[in-house]
């Protein structure tokens, strides 16, 4: 339902208080009283059933029946065991929208009072046709519009930060340090026990709104973890978001989520989600307010390399600490910025170097001429100035100093005044000029750190990465899904060790020539095919398990013999393996004996790399170092399909494995490409086959011949759906326009250099017909957005041809090999999928051959499958040639005469509800 009536949670013309009284504990008194004295300007009703005439001065009624007029919210603070009664009769007024305060009363379903009510409540809402948010929440807060429907202690004051949490207590202590901090908010909800309303929800709205500039989030659990991701991703493209989850451990989850196979900290996939939609993740509230402080007022460095200037060495080697430990470099000094220091006696413990300390004797003038000198210094991406008042250099003498000459310096400054009464004074006066200052070396350091994450997870959520030479097509995902039918058929819930050696081969994953035998005669013609020395493995049902291990050294004694030298030996082991099957795992039917040859002597790399799937985002991508006989848990990291080559490089650099693969491999560069086309493909997989559950290649063997899967095992599970919407691969097609054959097909992120060649053969008309402007260069950040979209909000097809057929490259000489770009037609939906905005732009060489009437056409019919109501765009007058594929299509088209553009409209779909054909007629009205 999305952003179904939200708007009149949050900019009400009229609202009732149901459960308001006069006595001073009344939570719907106290609710009553913030709407009083924030200014409400719209008509203000109580309902209550004792029948006061008037609660603080408020007409009140006894029934909801009696009210003058249906408002446009209610807010319920009524016991909450009546809440479904009120409910029902609110539904009987018309009202769309009801604010449950209420609460005090379990609503947990393990309990069976609390699910009963729970039942109750959601019967109640179904049956009113409304939208409904909480119970048990604090309320919704927007100053702008005079609205503080919440029962907190104090005003909210008014700015252009959002606030979205889950606990109503967390909000009302967040509304307290807000004010400490003298920081406003443009929104405040919580949500409490987000029976309807949730929280992608109400981001969705924020996302259509001016007025917030940065979004603070509270989380306690994610309930849909696609519509989070999209709604969140969105609003990180467009606003700093930051967050803080609670749950990092079991003992403080209240609704347990099940493990994760192969994972042992499930609160790291989280992390891993967060980073992937933008988010900076914050560990506690004190650093929430911290980290919006210097986001808000500090440009992202370029880089992670921090200079420090101190008037003592002491605090440098505590901020020195912190910086290490939380990922940062400590920024080398160039020879030009050390032969300054030295020359100017400005660095007395370790001349020339980083850190710089001015010593005890250190004036004002000191920083200045230090700060003049180490800003300039082009191996600097950040400067920390530290300070502890002395005589010679009081805070307040040296903060003045510092703000006045501010502009001299190339880089902006972080600064920790040290100590408590003088060093309030030099704070506020760096506050009121814009320079973030902090109470001690750890916090500015953590601050600078904030910087350099915010930096990294918008560099993950805007990349623009290279192509990958691999698509899985229609017979690759046919062979597959029949083998997974095929185990499933034979009420199987895992591949044998065959069956999943030919799923990564048919991906292209190179797997240890193998031979799997069923008896010793087998076994013993099998080494003649087969070089030695060899390895034999029993695959047995419980060893075709992935994660079976959990990841501690495996033992692998009682399913694998390695480095036999004669056939003989060969025919031994699989002997004493059944003997050992049998034995110890009586109930684990054997499928085959596996027969390899050793691969050692190529000094390789044993990884590990996989599948998993966790039960809020969905398959999960996992990778680091391997081998039976270590920990693999200790280096696993993890990531959210879909990966391309970057953020599948991103996954291998953040654990020990890719450390070694830089350090080790013959050639290091190559080798990150190898393991990162291998993770790519895992991704894929991950999209084409929904049944599958967990996938463990381990080992994986890496060396300068290349990736070898050794080991592996498949489970399957029921139809997953992923966090981030994958490649829609089945809406490819191939079309034959005046002999000249087209593919069309959805845009890709891998796609923003067929965008860049494509916009030289655009004539200034054509952009100007696209844009509204002339547009000559597309900028990185343009690039990213054209190509890197959400598919379920967005679409994009292009239409491209192989350029071995026909073309030639620009002048230049630097048009992107294998395909190039004819034109695209792009739509952007709002979040209830009412409307659709579309434009369509065709190579200037190409306009007459049918292409722009044959891409419109096929968004015509996506965007009428997928439910959309009307499809939209905006016209220039003198567009013609526009004008008329519009009208030929059955678009109308109207004139906005101030504007100076034609407005064009087509119905796909007929409302399905009153509130969808109300949104529809507002929306082309």
């Amino acid at each position: 339902m999305a952003t179904q009536f939200l708007r009149r949670f949050f900019a009400p013309r009229s609202l009732v208080v149901i459960g308001a009284s006069p006595k001073p504990e009344s939570i719907g008194g106290m609710v009553l009283q913030n709407l009083l004295q924030a200014g409400f300007p719209g008509p203000l009703w109580v309902v209550n059933p004792r029948g006061y005439k008037e609660v603080h001065g408020v007409t009140c009624f006894r029934r909801i029946a009696d009210l003058p007029e249906t408002p446009d919210l209610a807010v319920v603070c009524s016991p909450l065991e009546s809440v479904p009664d009120v409910l029902e009769r609110l539904g009987d007024k018309q009202v769309r929208a009801a604010l449950i305060v209420s609460g005090g009363v379990s609503l947990d379903p393990d309990s069976k009072a609390g699910a009963a009510l729970r039942r109750r409540l959601q019967r109640a809402t179904l049956r009113s046709g409304m939208r409904v948010l909480g119970p048990e929440c604090l309320g919704v807060a927007v100053p702008s519009v005079k609205l503080n429907a919440t029962y907190a202690s104090q005003p909210i004051g008014d700015g252009t930060v959002a606030y979205l949490g889950q606990s109503g207590m967390l909000g009302n202590a967040m509304i307290d340090w807000a004010a400490g901090r003298e920081v406003g908010f443009s929104h405040l909800v919580t949500l409490g026990d987000s029976l309807d309303v949730q929280l992608p929800d109400v981001i969705d709205y924020l996302n259509q709104s001016g007025r917030c500039r940065a979004l603070l989030l509270h989380l306690e659990d994610i309930r849909n973890a696609r519509h989070f991701m999209t709604a969140l991703r969105e609003s990180s493209r467009n606003r700093l978001v930051l967050a803080i989850k609670s749950g990092r451990t079991a003992e403080a989850t209240l609704s347990p989520v099940p493990a994760t196979a192969g994972i042992d900290r499930r609160d790291a996939i989280v992390d891993t989600a967060l980073a992937r939609a933008g988010v900076v993740r914050v560990a506690d509230s004190d650093e929430l307010f911290d980290a919006l402080e210097t986001l808000s007022r500090f440009k992202p460095p370029k880089g992670d390399r921090l200079a420090i200037v101190s008037n003592g060495v002491g605090p440098a080697l505590l901020a020195i600490d912190k910086l290490i430990d939380g990922g940062g470099l400590l920024a080398e000094l160039s020879e030009t910025s050390a032969q300054a220091l030295v020359a100017q006696k400005l660095d007395v413990s370790r001349p020339g170097r980083n850190p710089v300390d001015l010593g005890g004797r250190a004036t004002p003038d000191h920083y200045l001429r230090a700060l003049e000198i180490v800003t300039r210094d082009p191996g600097v991406d950040a400067v920390l100035v530290l300070h502890a008042p002395t005589r010679l250099a009081p805070s307040l003498a040296t903060a003045n100093a510092l703000v006045e000459a501010r502009q001299r310096f190339r880089h902006r400054l972080l600064v920790s005044w040290m100590g408590l009464k003088e060093a309030l004074d030099a704070r506020a006066a760096c506050n009121r000029a814009g320079i973030p200052s902090y109470v001690s070396p750890e916090k500015a350091v953590r601050a600078f750190l904030h910087l350099v994450r915010y930096r990294q997870v918008q560099r993950l959520l805007q990349e623009t990465p290279p192509s990958l030479p691999f698509d899985s097509d229609a017979e690759v995902r046919r062979r597959c899904h029949a083998l997974v039918d095929d185990a499933l058929a034979r009420q199987r819930d895992r591949l044998t060790h065959q069956e999943t050696g030919e799923i990564l081969s048919a991906y292209g994953i190179e797997c240890a020539p193998s031979e799997y035998v069923f008896d010793l005669e087998q076994a013993e013609r099998a080494t003649e095919r087969l070089p030695g020395p060899w390895a034999v493995k029993v695959v047995h049902r419980d060893n075709c398990e992935p994660f079976r291990d959990g990841g501690e050294a495996r033992r692998p004694a009682t399913s694998l013999i390695q480095d036999l030298e004669q056939p003989g030996r060969v025919v031994d082991a699989v002997v004493r393996l059944e003997s050992q099957v049998s034995e110890m795992l009586p109930d684990s039917p054997i499928y085959s004996y596996c027969l390899q040859t050793m691969q050692r002597g190529k000094g390789s790399l044993q990884l590990c790399a996989g599948i998993t799937r966790d039960a809020e985002f969905g398959p999960v991508i996992v990778f680091g170092s391997g081998g039976y006989k270590i920990d693999v848990m200790a280096d696993r990291q993890t990531a959210l399909p879909p990966l391309n080559l970057r953020l599948a490089q991103e996954l291998i650099d953040r654990t020990r494995a890719g450390r070694l693969i830089r350090e080790h491999s013959h050639d290091p560069q190559d080798a990150v490409v190898w393991v990162s086309r291998l993770l790519v493909k895992l991704s894929q997989m991950a999209s084409d086959l929904p049944r599958l559950k967990g996938l463990e290649i381990n080992p994986l063997l890496l060396n300068q011949e290349g990736l070898m899967a050794v080991d592996f095992a498949l489970d399957l599970g029921e139809p997953s759906t992923q966090a981030i919407m994958p490649y829609p691969e089945q809406l490819r097609e191939t079309v034959v326009l005046k002999g000249m054959e087209v593919d069309i097909r959805p845009i890709r992120g891998e796609d923003a250099p067929l965008i860049t060649h494509f916009h030289t053969f655009l004539s200034e008309q054509s952009i100007r017909y696209r844009y509204f402007h002339h547009k000559a260069v597309l900028s990185a950040r343009d690039l990213a957005q054209l190509s890197q979209i959400n598919y379920d909000r967005q679409m994009a097809f292009i239409a491209v041809r192989r350029r071995d057929e026909h073309g030639s490259v620009d002048a230049a000489g630097d048009a992107p090999a294998g395909e190039e770009m004819l034109g695209v037609v792009r739509v952007w939906n709002d979040p209830d999928n009412i409307r659709t905005e579309f434009s369509i732009i065709v190579r200037d060489d190409l306009h007459g051959v049918g292409l722009g009437r044959c891409l419109m056409q096929k968004m015509i019919d996506y965007s009428r499958q997928v439910g959309t109501l009307a499809m939209v765009g905006t016209v220039l007058s003198d567009n013609l040639p526009m004008r008329r594929l519009l009208a030929g299509l059955g678009f109308a088209l109207r004139t906005n005469v101030e504007e100076g553009v034609l407005e064009a409209t087509l119905r796909l779909n007929d409302p399905q509800s009153d509130w969808q054909r109300h949104r529809l007629e507002a929306a082309l009205d």
